[in-house]
């Protein structure tokens, strides 16, 4: 057997097993609806145009103009009637005086008020609060996968040494076959969780039509997204399963993964706590760790010269091999220390 066939093995057995994890399943079925009901409760929750009694037909139009279903009645007081048996709600009566029954009717209002014209140097067709919620989408989705599945990857490793099930693979398949075959199975898991992810959220946006706009906004920086997000998740799986291999038991997992662990917290909460537009944005968006996060939050706010990620990526790649190679020997070194706990230099010296 080559160690790419015995790659291949232990790729479609940690492929298997995880696709028969319950919690796996429940975690990715969980994740998928919370996605589509954020653009279907919405529309679900909406009662429809606020409906409106008038005695003056002159508003008419002004309610309608504004998408309010307006009911043209006699009198004030059939139109008082109205709002106290919940027909309608609200009333516009002479003066002109709104009337509701416990809710100020802040559209009616709205639509009856004289607003003085705006004109906007640079309009955009995605709404302020989603230009703010969209990047935190970004962060969040690469920091909770790389997260997630990085600590999986590193359970994985463990429970092999904890049960000394290892030493009959390595006794079968190369060392490094079985670092490639995790890491490949779990980077496939990760990325076709994803996709998912991003089917769903882009056909509840095109299907609910909840942000005009947004999706043509979206899709670019996307486009980019994707090779940030599978070379930085690469780049910090190998990790994952060196610093998981130093640990001889799940206990101590806690600690020895601190390192990668401050790899992936700092870098997120800097991406979404510093402004978009400012020099510290500019260069996380080159850090290889934090550059799947910054350069795809930059693309979308738009702005961007065409070489920034194209240079930002061709670093990640970099970064990606040679962390690769660090995370390798991590493993090699330290993978068949099954009874206590490896430090990193001393892993790195067996190698």
């Amino acid at each position: 057997m080559t160690t790419f066939q015995a790659a291949q093995l232990v790729a479609a057995r940690e492929i298997r097993t995880k696709l028969r994890d319950k919690a796996f399943l429940f975690g990715t079925v969980f994740f998928l609806v919370i996605m589509a009901a954020s653009f279907l409760l919405p529309s679900m929750l909406n009662s429809g145009a606020t409906k409106v009694a008038v005695t003056d037909s002159s508003t008419v139009s002004v309610l309608q103009a504004e998408g309010l279903e307006v009911r043209t009645v006699a009198d004030t007081a059939t139109a008082e009637q109205l709002v106290r048996d919940g027909d309608v709600d609200a009333a516009v009566l002479p003066g002109p005086e709104v009337i509701a029954k416990d809710d100020a009717p802040d559209e009616v209002v709205e639509a009856l008020s004289t607003e003085p014209p705006v004109r906007l140097l640079e309009p955009s067709d995605v709404a302020p609060v989603l230009k703010v919620l969209v990047p935190i989408a970004f962060a969040m989705l690469f920091f909770f996968t790389s997260f997630s599945f990085g600590m999986q990857i590193a359970q994985s490793v463990v429970e092999e040494k904890q049960t000394r099930i290892v030493e009959i693979l390595v006794a079968s398949v190369p060392v490094r076959a079985l670092l490639a075959g995790k890491v490949f199975a779990l980077s496939v898991l990760a990325f076709a969780q994803v996709a998912l992810l991003a089917l769903v959220a882009v056909v509840g946006m095109s299907a609910t039509d909840a942000a005009p706009g947004l999706v043509s906004a979206v899709l670019p920086a996307v486009g980019w997204f994707v090779p940030f997000f599978v070379l930085g998740f690469v780049m910090l799986a190998a990790l994952w399963a060196g610093v998981g291999a130093l640990a001889s038991r799940q206990e101590e997992l806690a600690s020895t993964t601190v390192p990668v662990q401050m790899l992936v917290l700092i870098p997120f909460f800097l991406a979404i706590s510093v402004p978009h537009d400012g020099m510290l944005m500019r260069i996380l968006s080159y850090v290889p760790f934090s550059a799947p996060i910054a350069m795809p939050i930059r693309l979308f706010d738009g702005g961007v010269a065409a070489w920034e990620p194209v240079v930002s990526l061709i670093l990640l790649a970099a970064t990606a091999v040679a962390l690769l190679v660090v995370g390798a020997r991590v493993y090699t070194g330290s993978l068949l220390r099954t009874q206590v706990r490896t430090s990193l230099m001393a892993a790195l010296k067996k190698a």
